[in-house]
């Protein structure tokens, strides 16, 4: 038999084990439901400033009842109408009886529905943002303590010069910042949808007003700068337009490819025993190997990025079918991908911030990695000095190709170390090489450490300083 029990039913783990309280009550049905009920008293007080006849106490009566919804009427009421709106309309009514004639006056769904959207987005646009500055001022401390750690660069997943750990976490730290800079600009873009009527037209509202085109204006400014927007779409259908979801959703599936790469550099380096995440004392890798330090955070980074970025089609596929006006196509699905994306987006940001808190970097190991492929970095830098000491460039390019063949057979087949050096040292060709000073791994380094403190400096700092007044939710799940 069907059971009322949670633990018999499906939950979404996105709630339940990885987003914050704080993203999840954006999007809960109290949430969803109050922002309605206050758009329907915002409407409703806006009208009567602009002349209808609506009471002082209709307003007060729809004001005191916006948070005490009844769920099982409003349920009840679906189960019969086959409509949300009307069904939150008449358990609203219910609790007003005396407004019960002027809710929803002149609107259509998309009055509640579609503003309530662009306020929930925006409301959890501010935690995401808040997130994402906090782990771009992590990444940035580790940047600058290991601005000068050498370590082996990689290209095509194999040995290539040297960097440092804070310049690679600067390749993160620069995704992210892209990613800031976006999601920045869509919520400077969002606006109301304010108050447009069925197909957008204002219709309904001319003759409420009796074809004062200036009060119609006037109410949709009004009722959009009591929901906190400066302004609202200047044309819309019976919807704002999907795009703006679409371009939402877009930013969020970006955010989603930076935090895969950034992990998965980390899943990467951790194997090689060079860089890990945050390891508890009481933290388990394995039920069965004892032994492993899994990068279970970032593991957990890449699934969640991959399920985001896989809603990014979705958007997209519904701007391109909302034929005309609109169809009601995009409801199912944005009740779906909306909330999903921002609470995968938030779980993201939340290990991001935890792992960027508590890298730990094994520097003698990465250097040893790098001391076993510094002789074949450090040939062309050999072949230089040795040409500078009157050799000739061709013959000794050649000797440095023989040598280094014969040194990586006996890394790859005899299992042995690089012995470059040791070749070329013995070689007369290249007696007057001063073998050490060449082998200094910081000559080999560049400017990385002098390019992080100019990115930190010029870059990320006043990207990040705009947005003190902001601060990360506490609420945030163990991760």
């Amino acid at each position: 038999m069907p059971s009322n029990d949670p633990e018999n039913r499906y939950q979404n783990p996105l709630e339940t084990r990885y987003c914050s309280a704080e993203m999840s009550q954006i999007w809960s049905n109290q949430r969803r439901f109050s922002t309605w009920r206050r758009l329907w008293a915002s409407l409703a007080r806006c009208q009567q400033k602009l002349g209808l006849e609506i009471g002082d106490s209709q307003i007060s009566e729809m004001e005191r009842h916006v948070d005490s919804i009844d769920f099982d009427a409003a349920s009840k009421y679906e189960r019969k109408l086959r409509h949300d709106v009307m069904a939150h309309v008449h358990a609203f009514g219910d609790q007003c009886p005396g407004a019960r004639p002027i809710i929803h006056l002149g609107a259509t769904s998309c009055f509640v529905t579609d503003n309530t959207d662009l306020i929930l987005i925006r409301n959890a646009l501010e935690i995401i943002i808040a997130r994402l500055v906090s782990t771009l001022e992590r990444l940035s401390a580790f940047a600058k303590t290991h601005r000068a750690t050498p370590c082996l660069g990689l290209t095509h997943l194999q040995p290539a010069q040297p960097t440092t750990f804070g310049k690679r976490a600067c390749l993160w730290i620069q995704d992210l910042l892209f990613d800031l800079e976006t999601l920045e600009f869509r919520q400077g873009r969002l606006k109301a949808r304010g108050v447009k009527g069925t197909t957008g037209t204002q219709a309904s509202f001319l003759q409420l007003f009796g074809g004062d085109h200036g009060k119609v204006r006037e109410l949709d400014r009004m009722v959009s700068r009591e929901m906190g927007f400066a302004d609202s779409y200047q044309v819309t259908g019976q919807t704002y337009s999907r795009k703006v979801d679409a371009e939402i959703i877009d930013a969020l599936a970006g955010l989603a490819a930076s935090a895969h790469k950034m992990a998965t550099d980390i899943r990467i380096l951790a194997s090689r025993k060079e860089l890990e995440e945050p390891f508890e004392s009481d933290q388990i890798g394995s039920s069965a190997m004892a032994y492993k330090r899994n990068p279970m955070r970032s593991e957990r980074v890449c699934g969640l990025a991959r399920f985001l970025s896989s809603l990014q089609s979705s958007a997209g596929q519904t701007l391109a079918t909302q034929w005309m006006e609109r169809t009601l196509d995009d409801s199912s699905n944005r009740r779906l991908i909306i909330p999903q994306a921002f609470l995968a987006a938030d779980a993201i940001l939340i290990l991001l911030d935890n792992i960027s808190n508590g890298l730990v970097v094994y520097d003698r190991v990465a250097m040893q990695n790098l001391k076993d492929e510094l002789p074949f970095m450090a040939s062309e830098s050999i072949l230089m000095a040795a040409v500078q000491s009157g050799g000739d460039r061709q013959t000794l390019h050649e000797l440095i190709r023989v040598h280094s063949q014969e040194a990586a057979k006996q890394v790859k087949l005899m299992a042995k170390p690089n012995d470059l050096l040791e070749r070329l040292k013995k070689d007369t060709a290249f007696a007057r090489v001063d073998f050490e000073s060449l082998m200094d791994v910081n000559r080999f380094v560049g400017r990385a450490p002098e390019q992080v403190d100019e990115f930190l400096e010029e870059s990320v700092a006043p990207a990040t300083s705009r947005h003190q007044h902001r601060s990360a939710a506490e609420s945030a799940p163990r991760v």
